[in-house]
């Protein structure tokens, strides 16, 4: 199978033509083939990728919190535009990753 290059123009919508439509429905019915470069997942292996998949979500999970900052803070904070909030909180981490800042605010 050759491999096809094409240039997608993002101002105007994508629309699927007939024969890429057809090509779709084609490629659908061909079966897959593993091989020893890329052999089919054991049970196991499938169990082990779900619960690293379940760790990876539990560790980009953000809570909601609330805390007081002076006004000072609030307004540099806001000058970052937009996403200040993340920002603030990769601050916060650096920071509560960093002993000597931590030794300086306790």
């Amino acid at each position: 199978m050759a491999i096809v290059r094409k240039t997608l123009d993002l101002t105007k919508p994508f629309v699927l033509t007939e024969e890429m439509k057809a090509e779709i429905a084609e490629a659908a019915k061909r079966p897959i083939t593993f091989d020893e470069d890329c052999p089919e997942l054991t049970e196991d292996q499938i169990a082990e990728v779900k619960m690293l998949m379940r760790q990876q979500k539990s560790r980009r999970l953000k809570r909601v919190v609330s805390l007081r900052l002076s006004n000072e803070c609030f307004e540099k904070a806001r000058k970052f535009g937009e996403g200040y909030t993340s920002v603030l909180s990769r601050i916060l981490e650096s920071a509560l990753n960093n002993p000597k800042i931590l030794s300086e605010c306790l």
